[in-house]
Parts: C-alpha cells; sequence; structure tokens
C-alpha cells in the first residue's frame, strides 16, 4: 500500500516540474546526440479540449454553487477538485511534450510521460517496423510477454527483441517482455534510428 502512494506523490511532483520543463522548453533525459521521437501531438488537440471544458465546468459550476447558496465549505471542496483536475490535464501534456522516445547508441528509452520508462538495450532489440493498431485499451498494459504503450488508443511501432527485458507498470509491478508496441510521432524516424544507429531529426 506505502509504495503506490509514494509513487503517485512521485508523479505529482515530476509532473509539476514538467510544467516548468514546458514553460522553459526543456526536455528530460535527453543527452547530445540522442534522437528524439515524440508522442504527444496525436493526443495535444484532445489534451486541450478537455482542459478547456474543464475550464468553463469549473468556472460554471462555481457560479451555480454561489447562486445556490450551498455552503462555503462544500464550494471550496469542489473547487479544489476542479483546480486539481485542470493541474493534472496540464501536467500530463507537459510530461509527455518534455519526456520524449529517446534512442542512444546505447539504447532505446521509451516513455509515456512522469507514468512510464523503460530502457531497452540496442543489442536486445531483433528487428522493429511499423504496425499500426488502433483500439488499444490501456495506456500501458502487459499481456503475453508483449507490452503496450499507446497514444490515443493507438500504436504504430512493433520491436520485436533478442531476450526479455523488465518493465515496471506504473504502480510498481514488474513483468518480462520480448515483443513491444508502442506510437510515434514519426515513426521513420525512430525506425531509422534503431537500424542505422544514427541520431535522426525529425522533419519539420
Amino acid at each position: 500500500m506505502v509504495e503506490p502512494v509514494l509513487r503517485i506523490v512521485g508523479f505529482e511532483l515530476k509532473g509539476l516540474a514538467a510544467i516548468g520543463q514546458w514553460v522553459v522548453r526543456r526536455r528530460h533525459g535527453v543527452p547530445a546526440g540522442a534522437t528524439v521521437v515524440t508522442y504527444a501531438k496525436e493526443q495535444a488537440f484532445m489534451l486541450t479540449l478537455m482542459v478547456f471544458a474543464m475550464a468553463v465546468e469549473t468556472v460554471v459550476v462555481d457560479l451555480l454553487l454561489v447562486a445556490l447558496g450551498v455552503p462555503d465549505w462544500l464550494r471550496y471542496a469542489v473547487l479544489v477538485a476542479d483546480v486539481y483536475g485542470l493541474l493534472f490535464g496540464a501536467m500530463l501534456a507537459a510530461a509527455c511534450a518534455t519526456r520524449p522516445h529517446v534512442v542512444t547508441p546505447g539504447e532505446l528509452r521509451i516513455r509515456y510521460g512522469v507514468y512510464f520508462d523503460l530502457r531497452v538495450p540496442r543489442d536486445r532489440i531483433a528487428s522493429v517496423r511499423t504496425s499500426r493498431v488502433y483500439n488499444e485499451s490501456h495506456m500501458v498494459a502487459i499481456e503475453n510477454d508483449r507490452l503496450t504503450v499507446a497514444v490515443s488508443s493507438q500504436t504504430n511501432v512493433t520491436i520485436e527483441l533478442t531476450g526479455p527485458v523488465t518493465a515496471v507498470r506504473p504502480f510498481g509491478r514488474r513483468a518480462e517482455v520480448t515483443s513491444i508496441r508502442l506510437f510515434a510521432d514519426a515513426p521513420d524516424v525512430l525506425l531509422s534510428a534503431l537500424r542505422t544507429g544514427d541520431p535522426v531529426q525529425p522533419r519539420t
């Protein structure tokens, strides 16, 4: 019970730090010469829409509670919950933007915001190919030795490994995986970097 709580607190602190990195346009864990593979663009519109809708809801609900004469303690409790929802949306967007997938000469680092981080040694990668799936059911899932890291229920790259690597789920459970499906905004950049070993810059 203690570990999941500590992980949640850690997610919140890292999320707040990500907002600061987003503001100053810095990325986390991207060494010089590495290939950056973003994944946040696919969900950017939906996150923006969600945050806008939540902001409108916060104002409308607060005005409604005032008009109904709801006790202040209840009104403030609802307001805090709504504001936290806005903050969570901002933290998620910032974390995904500032923590991209990264390819270096030694490893492929697969991430989803502050919630998931897996380092795969390059010598464990047997093959990599594009393979689009539109109906992934979870953000991070492991089933039958296959890891899925989806964005907006989508993946578009499949990686097969020569041997198992240990993946740690967001709340600490571990599993050995030998196959990975993930999403990249520019899958060709990821494939090129993994196949050639040279840094690749995404097309603008």
